[in-house]
């Protein structure tokens, strides 16, 4: 299936949010989810704020979108950019030229109204009613959903519309990404100390901990940490402070049972699972070359053989695309050639296991302290210490291997390989085995790493990779795009032709700022990218 056509007519961000709350109250997320905006007498903030039940749907549904959940949300999103461009996967289908850095602006368009249009309006409403009801749990729940939500947007397009959202006016102010993470923290200070008593909200409507204050808690500290980690090269010192303070709560995801992942069902599926059933994408060359290299047994979990079996002779049937290929080259097939995800990842029709939305997981966690001991912050470990536990967490989490061999391949000197039989050089010559001799060194280590275990997490992988240059990743074969060379990666989205059509004068006064320098171009770097 090549691009399913949506039916989906997004209503105006701008509008108030209770006009733009119309969604249904449950939790189907079938190819009626795209008529979501055709009754407005369907769910009134009225009877949400009387109701925990609906307003209990309401937050799984906030969970969910704003996680990008739902096939076609998944593909325009994520899919045809970030899973790209942070080197997961390459493009396989002739038709998507987003592998080649083409921004192409109907699938931008949609992935920025489907957070505007859906997922914000949901976030909001519940985080409002939550707080006028004084339920502090649930609105400490709501607000770490908040800055999930809008920090991914931020980081695919810099300055965007945030704390105007929802105004009523006609146009809507966007905020510089600085003042967003400034925010951000804050709201995290106030979600944390909402949920420090513990508590419960949401029950069983809630998709990724049951209503668990608790552990709530410790995805708001971990959410906490990831963002300090983000800003480090360009503002040190914030940097340093909340990294302190998220590792001083005594509140981070450090074990696998905390893992902060959002349930899928069979009416709210994992969008991978749908999409996978397309042929649109296949493993990366960087990524064979780095798992093949390594010897990473989570290569098994992540993929399956070619089809085709072995194509470059080294006796491993795990056979990466290198991106940016032709038309012309992929207009003959190599979906047989090359490594589709595991079966795990894809429909249950063909076995597999409708697994959950991945948000957040301890392996992260493990390697933002890495990078922070290694920077230098007061975070109770050593640099080395956490990146080996970080790998220890994530070879766990996948049942990849037994402690022998997690102690093995930690251990290991073995560095990428050339994924083709050596026609291309390898992308990198770090090994496994810890650096303590050169810091950069260390610090690629560490990224790489943590790429490998942030799989299948495209949004995450493509802001690191952008932050910190790592994994360094093969030359794609051709760029289109005049601003990104093949040795670069998109730095940033462009914004969208319905923004330049319905929000013109804010957009302009949004790349007319400081941040952007006037240039609404891929190649504009964001606040945070300083390295």
């Amino acid at each position: 299936m090549k691009m399913m056509k949506v039916h989906i007519k997004l209503r105006k961000y701008i509008w108030a949010p209770i006009a733009c709350l119309i969604f249904v109250a449950t939790l189907s997320c079938d190819d009626d989810f795209a008529e979501l905006n055709t009754n407005p007498l369907a769910l009134s903030t009225d009877k949400l704020a009387t109701s925990d039940v609906l307003l209990g749907q309401a937050f799984a549904q906030a969970t969910y979108t704003s996680n990008m959940g739902l096939h076609w949300r998944m593909q325009i999103s994520q899919s045809l950019f970030s899973d790209l461009w942070s080197g997961y996967y390459a493009t396989t289908y002739v038709g998507f030229d987003s592998d080649r850095f083409t921004q192409v602006g109907r699938w931008a368009d949609l992935a920025w109204g489907s957070f505007y249009g859906v997922a914000a309006p949901q976030v909001k409403v519940v985080e409002d009613i939550a707080t006028e009801n004084g339920n502090s749990v649930a609105m400490g729940m709501a607000k770490v959903v908040k800055v999930n939500g809008y920090s991914r947007m931020t980081d695919y397009w810099g300055p965007i519309p945030y704390s105007s959202f929802g105004n009523e006016e006609l146009s809507v102010p966007f905020d510089s990404q600085e003042s967003m993470y400034a925010n951000f923290f804050s709201e995290l200070d106030a979600a944390s100390t909402a949920l420090s008593g513990g508590g419960s909200a949401f029950g069983g409507s809630d998709l990724v901990y049951g209503g668990d204050g608790s552990k709530w808690k410790k995805l708001a500290e971990s959410m906490r940490l990831r963002l300090a980690m983000r800003i480090r090269y360009s503002d040190p010192a914030t940097s340093k402070a909340q990294a302190e303070k998220a590792f001083s709560s005594g509140a981070l995801i450090t074990s696998n049972a905390d893992n902060a992942f959002i349930t899928c069902t069979a009416d709210n599926r994992n969008p991978l699972e749908t999409i996978t059933d397309w042929g649109e994408f296949r493993m990366s060359a960087t990524m064979e070359g780095i798992l093949k290299g390594f010897d990473d047994p989570r290569r098994m979990k992540y993929f399956d053989p070619a089809s085709g079996g072995d194509q470059d002779g080294d006796g491993d049937p795990y056979e990466g695309l290198q991106n940016g290929q032709t038309k012309v080259y992929l207009g003959t097939s190599q979906n047989p050639l090359t490594s589709d995800v595991n079966v795990y990842f894809r429909d249950v029709a063909q076995g597999g296991a409708n697994p959950p939305l991945e948000w957040l997981q301890a392996s992260e966690v493990h390697f933002l302290l890495a990078e922070a001991a290694l920077a230098g912050y007061s975070v109770g470990g050593t640099a080395q210490s956490y990146y080996e536990s970080g790998i220890e967490v994530s070879m766990e989490r996948w049942g990849a291997a037994d402690a022998a061999g997690i102690a093995a391949y930690t251990a290991s000197n073995n560095t990428p390989v050339s994924f083709d039989g050596g026609t291309t050089p390898a992308s990198s010559d770090i090994t496994v085995a810890y650096n303590t001799s050169d810091n950069e060194k260390a610090l690629e280590q560490i990224i790489t790493q943590k790429w490998i275990a942030l799989f299948p997490n495209g949004w995450e992988a493509y802001a690191e990779a952008r932050r910190t240059g790592y994994p360094k990743q093969l030359p794609r074969v051709q760029s289109d795009n005049p601003d990104v060379g093949v040795n670069d990666i998109p730095a940033r989205m462009v914004y969208t032709s319905s923004e330049y059509t319905n929000n013109a004068e804010a957009v302009q006064t949004a790349v007319s700022s400081a941040e952007l320098g006037g240039q609404d171009k891929n190649n504009v770097k964001l606040w945070w990218d300083k390295k």
